[in-house]
């Protein structure tokens, strides 16, 4: 069974009460006031708190988040921006999302991030599957699927599920 972590898209603090999730994603569409009691609230409960986004480096020193979570789908030189990220926050929980391709997910493996993020669509689900039950046999480090379309992920065998707070 995968553990949920939640992607919070929408301005609720109830959110931080669902039992199911002890991590969220903070979406970087929310305002800063929310985003800054999101943390607090949620870390007083124990959860964790990720941000994303192209300023999830500058909102994770802002908010005093627990972790952030990079795109390296477009870099051509993932491990540099790794490297980058680990020494401005050397404590911060990271994951990163990467190409569905083998030799991505092991140049990102090797800079030993917290876990790494497969994005799954309706469109090439199935080679996917197979990338994913691939690297859970070859790597110790975590990862985690993504539904980008409405596809089901949840009987993939990964160790998170990422859903958006509109799913649950």
């Amino acid at each position: 069974m995968q553990n949920l972590i939640v992607r919070i898209t929408q301005e609720n603090l109830n959110l931080i009460n669902k039992e199911k999730s002890g991590c969220f994603i903070l979406a970087e569409s929310l305002s800063e006031d929310f985003a800054r009691d999101f943390t607090a609230m949620a870390q007083q409960k124990g959860k964790l708190v990720l941000t994303s986004g192209e300023q999830a480096l500058e909102d994770y020193q802002k908010f005093k988040a627990d972790g952030l979570i990079i795109d390296t789908i477009k870099e051509s030189a993932p491990q540099k921006i790794i490297r980058q990220i680990k020494e401005k926050a050397p404590k911060a929980v990271l994951g990163v999302v990467v190409r569905n391709r083998r030799h991505e997910a092991m140049l990102v493996s090797e800079c030993e991030p917290d876990f790494v993020i497969f994005k799954f669509w309706n469109d090439g689900f199935n080679a996917n599957a197979e990338l994913l039950k691939w690297y859970g046999e070859l790597f110790l480090i975590q990862n985690a699927v993504w539904p980008q379309d409405d596809v089901s992920c949840a009987e993939l065998p990964a160790d998170f599920l990422i859903v958006d707070d509109v799913r649950l």
